[in-house]
């Protein structure tokens, strides 16, 4: 992987960042490969997040960015071949999705499930307790949700509603990020948040981003994304190109407009 020096840090975000004392990376994954299906797809993935950091993964269609989001947070369906990921200093590679999110990793899907009959208030209430592992009041949660309706700027029924069925696109992305700033991850996985948002939707769940940063500012952020547009709105600390499984190049806000200027022809082999 090529280094590309981004402020006092190098790509990989090792330095004077927040973070970086005794206790080590919020997350580094090291030459992770993993495949779905019998296909190999991920093929020696390097990557070290530090408290506070946002990082980007940016690439073309079929690189291994979403496979990446969910290996992070151990999704069936992939199978991690060689490597393995730390959080928090902790081998995670072996353990299960529910544990990784109980410990603190938080997955924001590219297409959020519909479930009819479920309203997100009661939803939130049960994954607050999984999270905490220990119940949680009614009203307690009804506050909270209440709170950040209003600091994401969404109206005060949106709870009542079932989980994403009936939402649009919009407003299915909007309530990941109100789970997120709920469940209070250590480390937060986008996987293509953008995705089939127009310019103001994007502006929209990248406000919600920053709020939710704002309020945990020890929260670590991974968002893969196929646009720049976005990344103008999280100003992430590193971008990273993936091709082929591969992270073949990593550097700060410039990579993200050499992207947008070339495509990503000069990173093919």
């Amino acid at each position: 992987m090529t280094t590309v020096t981004a402020g006092t840090k190098d790509a990989l975000g090792q330095g004077s960042s927040p973070g970086t004392g005794p206790a080590g990376p919020l997350l580094a994954v090291e030459d992770l490969h993993a495949s779905a299906a019998g296909n190999k797809i991920l093929r020696g993935v390097d990557l070290v997040v530090r408290t506070g950091e946002l990082h980007a993964v940016m690439g073309p269609n079929g690189s291994g960015k979403s496979t990446l989001a969910n290996v992070l947070l151990g999704s069936p369906g992939f199978n991690v071949t060689k490597g393995k990921v730390l959080f928090k200093g902790e081998d995670i590679t072996g353990l299960a999705t529910d544990i990784r999110a109980r410990k603190g990793i938080f997955l924001a899907f590219q297409y959020p499930e519909e479930i009819p009959g479920v309203p997100i208030a009661q939803f939130l209430r049960q994954a607050v307790a999984a999270r905490r592992g220990a119940d949680v009041s009614v009203i307690e949660v009804r506050v909270q949700i209440h709170e950040w309706l209003q600091r994401l700027g969404m109206d005060a029924g949106f709870a009542s509603r079932y989980l994403n069925d009936g939402l649009s696109g919009g407003e299915k992305k909007r309530n990941e990020i109100l789970q997120m700033a709920l469940l209070e991850p250590d480390l937060a996985i986008l996987d293509e948040t953008d995705s089939g948002l127009d310019i103001d939707g994007i502006r929209v769940v990248a406000r919600g981003v920053n709020e939710v940063r704002a309020h945990r500012p020890g929260l670590g952020v991974v968002i893969v994304t196929h646009y720049r547009r976005i990344l103008d709105e999280l100003k992430p600390d590193v971008i990273h190109v993936l091709i082929d499984g591969r992270i073949v190049e990593s550097g700060g806000p410039e990579l993200a407009a050499r992207l947008d200027a070339e495509g990503y022809e000069s990173w093919r082999q």
